[in-house]
């Protein structure tokens, strides 16, 4: 099995959303906000080689949505998405499945590009899409406040044509695939989906929106995205010491400097970024 970075560009999220109730006079040391208070995020998928399939974890922000769209987002690189799959030796057509995590716009955009017509198409032709049917349901009707991340061109015509399928939720880990299990967390969002991947080295972790980059292992670090963050709370500190204990690799979906780490204690029980 092959686990493989893939690049689908970056975007700009106010610094204050990003770290919630983290004063800034403390996050702005670890991400320099600009004179609008944005910082800068990558948007990091995930490519699984089983040798059988072709797993992308989700897809980036994309490249269809207008200037208008854009312009509160300010993301760059994305349309190097496909030359980056490419480069790793893969094409579009070679991915078998696409699993995303949740359905806010920032991973599941690049689910669906537009044709030389302006038409939606699927960006990976021969592949199956997957979410779960709570999280769709809280997409297809979105609360206020999740309003704006749920962009129903990203994933309706999935449904529409036939291409999405759905695992059921669990408050226990869900084998998906062989040497593949499924976390249901609900703290960002109703039942998001973390990858955990068996490997001869060790548990790989996907973090997704848990833990969005390697300055979130802090506990007080909770995006004020998150619709449930007590429970985002409970559930990062249940993974952190699961990692720590296990040796656990996690990915970071969201850091613009690291890919991925592992976490130790430090002498006062607290748990750290492993340098």
């Amino acid at each position: 099995m092959k686990l493989i970075s893939i690049n689908s560009g970056f975007f700009k999220l106010d610094g204050g959303a990003m770290f919630g109730v983290v004063p800034k006079r403390m996050w702005q040391k670890l991400s320099t906000p600009d004179e609008n208070n944005l910082c800068t995020w990558a948007m990091r998928c995930l490519l699984i080689d089983t040798g059988e399939r072709k797993i992308l974890v989700d897809t980036g922000i994309g490249t269809k949505q207008d200037p208008k769209f854009r312009s509160h987002f300010i993301p760059w690189g994305q349309d190097v998405f496909l030359q980056d799959l490419a480069a790793k030796g893969y094409r579009a057509e070679d991915i078998t499945d696409v699993l995303l995590t949740h359905l806010h716009f920032d991973h599941v955009g690049g689910a669906i590009q537009l044709d030389a017509k302006g038409n939606p198409e699927p960006t990976f032709p021969k592949a199956r899409y997957w979410s779960n049917p709570l999280h769709f349901a809280w997409a297809e009707r979105p609360n206020a406040r999740e309003a704006a991340s749920f962009l129903k061109e990203n994933f309706m015509p999935l449904r529409d044509w036939g291409l999405l399928e759905m695992i059921d939720p669990s408050d226990k880990d869900v084998e998906w695939l062989p040497g593949i299990r499924l976390r249901f967390v609900n703290g960002h969002t109703e039942a998001m989906m973390l990858p955990i991947i068996d490997t001869p080295e060790g548990s790989v972790v996907y973090c997704a929106d848990l833990i969005p980059s390697a300055w979130h292992i802090r506990m007080p670090y909770i995006m004020a995205y998150d619709v449930r963050p007590l429970e985002t709370l409970r559930e990062k500190e249940f993974l952190l010491d699961e990692a720590v204990d296990g040796n656990y690799t996690l990915l970071f979906e969201h850091d613009p400097i690291r890919e991925s780490g592992r976490v130790v204690r430090d002498q006062n029980g607290a748990v750290i970024l492993d340098s």
